[in-house]
């Protein structure tokens, strides 16, 4: 990517914060109503807290290791390439192929009540799967540049979610925003805040792309705090808005399109159509980019050991075999599992990412800098909500709490069996970048010395 087109600050905070919207107000909102009840908005303050311990590895490790392989750097550099690196590398992959699944959940769950059809088996299966191919189809068809694109994309989304905000706000009951603490309130808190947890994921996002970044070292840092705290402030104004203006029992009974039915009581049918729409737009550009960015640029990682070196979007891959099987696995995952299942396995696999960055941190604190407390805070908050989260499935959703922990296993399973096969091995980005700059030099001492050669005098007679 040439110097002049590397992504501004607001451009990355607009991936980050676009893709943190699309994946939890939109599709899973119903969900925690369901689980955290009148006490929502205090989940959505927890979770930020929680992501911001997170952000602070991010952050430090990010703005001194510039590397498109974001996390998985922090990790190969911690740890050493190792079978759970590699493993990781794959289950990293998965992280956005469980995601497509979830989008495309979300997406169906609003589409289908536009078109007056029912949200049955059937009719979920063909929307979920027709919705995939498409932007398969666009993938290979190619497209433009992301990030101007995005900024406008977050800036309609931003401005739906504000008109809901503003016109919701004033007919909040109060009554139904007040926090209650008995011990089954305070047991469903704690169980969405591990889901939740999963709102937050696409600040990592931001480390992905900081090659392409301007002054990646200031604006890495920047990037994830500033989008973490606008995402925390929309989640907490649109759950006080929506929890406030609908009944509990209507807005559990909506799920899947929870949002578009909060905006009943204040807009009409104009707002619930307002809202459904800047649903789909929304899904559909969080689909997109993982679908075709970090989808792809984990895939690469795990299947070669390395990323390409080219980080243009749609030119990631020479073959397109990542973006049929990432598409393809998406599909079976929003098929086989129930949103629900689908939120807490993207939880469970994003939250064993963030332990090992932390542990990765920890280790490399003397080097890169960071606060011991906050890291070691960090690790022991997100084990514990790792806990929390394996409990909530175990008693709610076996089938997901099993699949979690296939998914953990499998990865290290096709990690060692692929290891054994290719002889492939993680290679660290910025040694990457060493020896090719090696590379180059010496291949530029050996075209200087040849061309003095050439112009070596002739011997005298």
């Amino acid at each position: 990517m040439k110097a002049g087109s590397k992504l501004g600050l607001w451009q990355v905070v607009s991936l980050a914060v676009g893709t943190m919207i699309g994946a939890s107000i939109f599709s899973i909102f119903g969900i925690g109503a369901r689980v955290a009840g009148h006490n929502l908005p205090l989940v959505f303050v927890i979770s930020g807290a929680i992501a911001l311990l997170v952000a602070y590895s991010y952050a430090k490790l990010g703005s001194q290791i510039i590397s498109n392989a974001g996390p998985m750097e922090f990790i190969i550099k911690g740890i050493g390439d190792n079978l759970i690196t590699g493993g990781l590398s794959f289950l990293f992959w998965l992280t956005y192929v469980v995601s497509i699944a979830l989008f495309a959940k979300g997406f169906a769950g609003y589409f289908l009540p536009l078109l007056h059809l029912a949200p049955s088996p059937p009719n979920m299966a063909l929307v979920e799967i027709g919705v995939v191919l498409a932007f398969m189809a666009l993938g290979i068809l190619g497209s433009s540049t992301v990030g101007k694109a995005e900024f406008v994309i977050v800036l309609v989304k931003l401005a739906i979610l504000g008109l809901f905000v503003v016109l919701g706000i004033w007919s909040i009951s109060g009554d139904r925003i007040m926090p209650t603490f008995d011990t089954h309130s305070l047991k469903g808190t704690l169980d969405a805040t591990a889901i939740f947890f999963l709102s937050y994921m696409g600040f990592g996002l931001v480390t992905n792309a900081s090659e392409n970044m301007q002054d990646p070292q200031r604006n890495v840092p920047r990037a994830i705090y500033l989008s973490i705290l606008i995402v925390t402030v929309v989640y907490i104004l649109v759950a006080l808005v929506a929890v406030g203006n609908l009944p509990l029992a209507e807005l559990i009974k909506a799920q899947d399109n929870a949002l578009a039915e909060a905006a009943r009581p204040f807009l009409g049918s104009t707002g619930y159509l307002l809202v459904s729409f800047g649903a789909l737009f929304s899904i559909s550009s969080a689909l997109n980019a993982t679908l075709y960015g970090g989808a792809n640029v984990a895939y690469a990682l795990a299947r070669d050991g390395e990323l390409p070196r080219n980080f243009e979007r749609k030119l990631w891959f020479g073959s397109t075999e990542g973006l049929y099987l990432t598409a393809t696995l998406g599909i079976v995952f929003a098929l086989l599992f129930n949103l629900n299942g689908i939120a807490s396995i993207t939880s469970s696999v994003f939250i064993v990412i963030y332990l090992f960055v932390l542990y990765s941190h920890w280790r490399l604190r003397r080097q890169y800098g960071g606060n011991p407390l906050i890291i070691l805070g960090g690790f022991i908050v997100v084990l514990s909500v790792f806990v929390l989260l394996l409990d909530y499935q175990l008693q709610t959703n076996r089938n997901a709490f099993f699949a979690t922990w296939t998914v953990l296993a499998g990865s290290l399973l096709v990690e060692f069996i692929y290891r054994n096969i290719t002889q492939r091995s993680l290679l660290s980005r910025e040694l990457d970048v060493l020896e090719r700059k090696a590379a180059a030099l010496e291949n530029d001492a050996g075209e200087i010395i040849g061309h003095l050669r050439d112009r070596k005098p002739p011997k005298q007679e």
